[in-house]
């Protein structure tokens, strides 16, 4: 086994979860960067229809990465316990699997492009002045399924292995690359949001290659088997299984945008929609770094629950809890004090900037109460605690949110669509904190618990 691996069991928590968490935050830090910049580039340059073209598209988007995420996180649970358990071989069949529905993924994206885009589009909130540019953006997106797929899959895996440094590479790469080219596609080529989006899939298509190689020169502790990417049904169910809550997750996320647009449309205006738009943007750029400390724990808390070192785990739970939430207090502080500067980033338009402010400032209310959130989900995922995993996932956008967004606006407009965000963060919280307390004795509790207790919990 690797020696990227073996530290997961052996090396000062702090000072893992530092070395694990600290690349994975750069790395979606750079992301999220290339996502604010790429919105920039298309408000900057198309106008707010082109992002409320992106804003209807990015649904449809999304529910590909769901798949990808639930192989991903799935198969990185089971690969790092495996590997925990000192398990090498079953490591690899894992991978092969993951590696093989990969490709079942990318090809649905790829026949759904010329089959059923536009009455999707139709399906997810498109007007006739939207079509036109969420057809450009998502066309090449649909095309190029199999590099997000096969890139967003691997980098989870990767991870899984304790190879946190290639992971952040593997993350800022495309980044990079996409910053590059936008500019190139969007302005030069006058290819406007359909620029984006082969920009996107230039520099996806780039890392897959990177990977690929990473995998075949004996870098990895896994190994690519070809005997291996043959399905076998029981580790597939295994990974699926433990990768459901990250997909309700990403599905929910696709449902919540397709809620908002259709309120947004009904209660005010394909303006309002573009204006979202930036303000998603905003958003997914401050939960990065909570999800990177989050990437950073799951390793570490698979690898010690597979090697039965319980005392770890409680260690890195009780220290991860703290790091996010002293991000979510940054994070509230400063959407509360300079929302409209964020937004003149993004357009010089007064009614622009104004009803973005608004809408961060409600939307943020509740901004420090986001980190354990985001913890306890992807936590009891790490242990392969399927069911505690599946509901806290659901719970912000399918059980509050969603619900939340088709109620409120009726009572108050607009507004009520920016106010569902921070109730919902709320009750998310609440509901994370029960279920925290019910496992207290597995996460915060000093005292050593046998291996059958451990055991007697994850069945409960």
């Amino acid at each position: 086994m690797k020696e990227q691996s073996q530290r997961l069991g052996t090396q000062p928590i702090p000072k893992l979860l530092a070395n694990l968490s600290i690349p994975a935050m750069i790395g979606m830090f750079v992301m999220a960067l290339y996502n604010v910049i790429d919105t920039l580039f298309i408000a900057r340059g198309v106008g707010i229809l082109g992002v409320s073209g992106v804003s209807i598209g990015f649904p449809v988007m999304m529910i590909m990465m769901a798949i990808a995420a639930a192989v991903g996180i799935g198969g990185a649970s089971v690969i790092s316990r495996r590997l925990g358990e000192s398990k090498p071989e079953e490591a690899d069949k894992v991978f092969g699997n993951v590696l093989f529905s990969i490709l079942i993924v990318s090809l649905f994206g790829f026949i759904g492009a010329f089959t059923f885009l536009e009455p999707l589009l139709r399906l997810f909130g498109a007007t006739d002045n939207i079509m036109p540019y969420a057809k450009d953006y998502l066309f090449p997106i649909m095309l190029g399924a199999f590099f997000f797929s096969f890139a967003f899959t691997t980098n989870n895996i990767i991870r899984s292995e304790g190879n946190s440094r290639f992971a952040m590479i593997t993350m800022i790469i495309p980044a990079v690359l996409n910053i590059i080219l936008d500019p190139i596609f969007i302005f030069a080529l006058d290819m406007g949001v359909q620029g984006a989006a082969v920009a996107t899939v230039i520099s996806q298509a780039s890392v897959s290659i990177v990977v690929l190689f990473y995998f075949l020169n004996g870098k990895s502790s896994l190994n690519i088997v070809p005997a291996y990417l043959k399905p076998d049904w029981q580790i597939m169910k295994e990974v699926v299984t433990i990768g459901m809550p990250a997909f309700i997750r990403q599905v929910s996320g696709s449902g919540m945008m397709i809620a908002i647009n259709w309120m947004l449309i009904k209660f005010g205006g394909e303006f309002e929609v573009g204006v979202f738009g930036i303000v998603q943007k905003l958003a997914m750029f401050t939960i990065m770094p909570m999800i990177g400390v989050l990437q950073g724990m799951q390793p570490i808390v698979g690898y010690n629950y597979g090697a039965k070192n319980y005392q770890r785990l409680k260690e890195t739970v009780q220290l991860g809890l703290k790091v996010v939430t002293v991000i979510s207090f940054g994070i509230f502080a400063v959407m509360m004090i300079f929302p409209e500067g964020l937004m003149r980033i993004f357009s010089g338009d007064t009614a622009t900037i104004e009803t973005g402010a608004n809408a961060i400032r409600i939307m943020f209310a509740l901004a420090m109460l986001i980190g354990a959130q985001v913890v306890s989900g992807g936590l009891y995922q790490a242990l392969g605690m399927a069911k505690p995993a599946l509901v806290l996932s659901m719970a912000r956008q399918v059980l509050f949110l969603i619900p939340l967004v088709l109620i409120l606006p009726y009572a108050f407009g607009v507004n009520g669509v920016w106010l569902a965000f921070p109730i919902s963060d709320l009750l998310a919280f609440l509901l994370s904190v029960v279920f925290l307390v019910k496992d207290r004795d597995l996460f915060f509790k000093s005292k050593s618990k046998t291996p059958e207790d451990y055991e007697t919990a994850t069945s409960s």
